[in-house]
Order: C-alpha cells, then structure tokens, then sequence
C-alpha cells in the first residue's frame, strides 16, 4: 500500500511519512475545530447537527491541512493535491484565472511580449516550442495544461539528444520535432529559419541544457523562458543542473531551496526573474529526494507561469 502511495506521488519515503502525518494531525485538528464551533449553535434535530457538522469539516479541512503542512514541509505538495481535487470538482477553470498562491513570490520584469500575443489586442494563437534534453516530464506538464486553450499551441519540440523522452512524447502528442546538432546551433542560424516557418512566438526551456546562442536570443528577444531548480542567483551558471544543483545547495547546509522561471539572456541563469516559489531542505536529504520536492514545484507552477506570461498579467 505505502509503496503504491510512493509510487503515485512520486515522493521520497521520507516525505510520505511526513505527508500521512500532516493528513493524520490535518483531519484531528479538521475534527477538533469543528466540535468547538459546533458547541457555539444549537441544534436540536440530530441529523441536522450531522449536515452541519460534515458541511463544517469540509470546508475547514483544506485550509487546516495547508496550515499544518507548513510545518511538516509538505505545503507545496497539498497545494498540488488539493489542486487536483478542485480540478476534479469543476474548479480548474476558477483555478487558473486566480493569481498564483500568495506564499509563492512572483516578480516584476521589464520584458513585454509583443502585440500580437495574447492579452494585447484580440486572441491569436500564440505557438510555442518546448526545448527539452531528457525525459520531458515538465514538457508533457506544458502540453496538459495547454490541451484545451486554443489561443495557446504547443506547435513544436526541439531536442538535442537522439533517443531522449521528450522526441516520444512529441510523437504520442503528434507535435512535430526537430532533433538540432551543435554545429548549426552554434556556428549556424540556431535553426531561426525552422522556428520561423512553423510561425513560432515564444520559446520554452524545460530541461534544456544547452546554452542558447546570440543568434536565437537576437530572434527572440524577451520570448525565452526557463525554469531552475535552484533559487538564483544561487547556485546557477555552467554545470549547475540536475541532481548537480541539488547536490550544491545540500553541501551548503541550505534550510530551502526551490525553483525559478527566468528570462533568457547570453548568460547561464542569468536573466530576469520572473517567479520563484520555495521547499524546504531537510538534514537528511540526498540529491535524489530534494530533487522530487523541486519536480513537483516545477510541475505544479511552471505551466501556470507560462499562462500567466502569455496572457499579460
């Protein structure tokens, strides 16, 4: 059972001890609250005092099980969890035209988008190329969120690495791939000319590790995105990615760490913040288990970011 739970949640054995703690100590205080507001009405007719009491406890639990989470560490994973919970109640919608969550900490950047993309005048398509090097996870997240919005296409994935999972991806979504060689990327046209005839506006990187080139950056000013697993201007620039980011940031005895979406310049990690959103570090973490808190950061806010870019707000 536990091992099931592990599996579906894609979580440490650690974190799911802590994650069944915060449900435990989340639905006694959930029952708790809920007896001493009900000492505060009188309610003569017992199956009424029940609707009551059940209405109480499910509209107190969610907010009680965040609280307590934050002590437990666990805040980002139940604010995906009772995310997929709304979603499946009909609230998605409501979800995703609400402001990202208050804990989180988004920022200001001098970047616009053009005209033509959403939140300017009208709702063209905007197309988007995902540029990913491995597995694609965040890339498949991106194509989720995006399947419905018609006014924002997934219209291309651009890899560099033959056999990497994201090319299967693309082939199961039927978006068309290019798979890039380093000699044209870097001493050629950065493959603008392929980008321009599938009529792509805005760039994408989602565990992409090759360092974009001036002649991309100088086509798409201000229309390049990424997402690091770290909070920068910590333990960014050249080898820092992966499991070689969450090694960093556990030798330095860090209490948290994180994720940041940032516009791309000429320079590794270095371009303006866009949001950044936090976890905590626990002593006896390894690269491993910090790195699926920060996936399931990544997962959870990356694609809502992107949408929060695109439409202007």
């Amino acid at each position: 059972m536990f091992q099931g739970l592990q599996q579906k949640w894609k979580v440490s054995g650690l974190q799911l001890v802590l994650i069944l703690f915060t449900f435990a100590v989340g639905g006694s205080l959930t029952g708790f609250v809920g007896r001493r507001m009900m000492n505060l009405v009188s309610i003569e007719q017992d199956w009424l005092w029940i609707i009551v009491y059940i209405l109480i406890i499910t509209l107190l639990w969610p907010a009680v099980v965040l609280f307590v989470s934050v002590f437990f560490g666990q805040y980002g994973f139940f604010l995906g969890y009772l995310g997929k919970i709304g979603k499946r109640m009909g609230l998605a919608k409501k979800m995703n035209k609400a402001q990202i969550p208050t804990s989180d900490t988004p920022m200001e950047s001098t970047n616009s988008l053009p005209s033509h993309l959403p939140g300017a005048t009208g709702r063209p398509t905007t197309h988007i190329a995902i540029f990913a090097s491995g597995a694609g996870s965040n890339a498949q997240k991106i194509i989720d969120h995006f399947r419905r919005q018609g006014h924002i296409k997934i219209s291309l994935i651009v890899c560099n690495k033959p056999g990497a999972g994201v090319l299967s991806i693309a082939s199961k979504e039927n978006i068309p791939a290019i798979l890039i060689d380093k000699e044209k990327f870097f001493r050629g046209n950065a493959y603008t000319d392929e980008l321009k005839e599938k009529r792509i506006d805005f760039i994408i990187l989602a565990g992409f590790l090759w360092k974009i080139p001036a002649a991309l950056i100088k086509a798409y000013p201000g229309k390049i995105v990424n997402i690091h697993p770290a909070l920068l201007p910590k333990y960014g620039g050249k080898g820092m990615y992966g499991n070689h980011v969450h090694q960093a940031v556990i030798n330095a005895k860090e209490k948290e760490s994180g994720i940041t979406v940032h516009y791309v310049d000429e320079h590794y990690d270095h371009g303006d913040a866009i949001f950044q959103t936090t976890c905590n570090v626990f002593e006896n973490d390894t690269a491993e288990s910090l790195a699926q808190r920060i996936h399931l950061l990544e997962h959870e806010h990356y694609p809502r970011v992107i949408e929060k870019i695109l439409s202007g707000s």
